[in-house]
């Protein structure tokens, strides 16, 4: 089934039919293994870092052809900093697309919430905003993608983004930062 571009995968049953997708040749086990190379897991997980590491395989597997691919994706999720990120060409490029930052402030402003970002509550968002501001596309999504994955690409970015706020909560040797916590953050350099 082909998903539309610009819908949001679900955490309980990811779909690899958007992007670039291969058969999901990863599990939970090759997960902790590069968590531990990359040290970002010591010790053995807990059952809920084990269960994240399960919905990351599931999620982000699919659109890893390999080793290094799937350590890349994760990468998005442990390493962020979004001076960084906005000192990119590329990313100057997205941001001065039409709407770019109207589309960061609506964000930032949902996400102030307080409310975890699960992937109804990023549906709801991206509804809104496509319902409030009339984008679609990468207009809407790019800018979304880099302030939170720390990069402007495909589907598969909306995946390291639900896996965020549930990374956050756990005690890995380096905290995974929220999607609150990145878009304050990404606003904050942009100033």
């Amino acid at each position: 089934m082909l998903r539309p571009y610009g819908t949001i995968p679900s955490m309980s049953s990811p779909d690899h039919s958007h992007g670039p997708a291969v058969a999901n040749l990863f599990t939970a086990a090759d997960v902790v293994g590069i968590l531990r190379e990359r040290g970002w897991l010591t010790g053995e997980p807990s059952p809920e870092q084990q269960g994240w590491c399960e919905r990351a395989a599931a999620m982000l597997g699919g659109h890893a052809a390999d080793h290094a691919a799937l350590s890349e994706l994760l990468s998005l999720v442990f390493q962020y900093d979004a001076g960084e990120i906005i000192s990119r060409v590329e990313s100057h490029v997205v941001l001065s697309r039409y709407a770019a930052r109207g589309v960061l402030r609506q964000v930032a402003l949902m996400l102030l919430d307080g409310e975890g970002l699960t992937s109804d509550r990023f549906k709801e968002i991206v509804i809104a905003l496509k319902e409030g501001m009339e984008l679609r596309g990468r207009e809407l999504f790019h800018p979304i993608r880099l302030a939170l994955a720390g990069r402007a690409g495909e589907g598969e970015l909306d995946r390291v983004i639900l896996l965020l706020d549930e990374g956050a909560a756990l005690s890995f040797a380096v905290p995974v930062k929220s999607a609150r916590v990145r878009i304050l953050e990404f606003c904050s350099a942009l100033d």
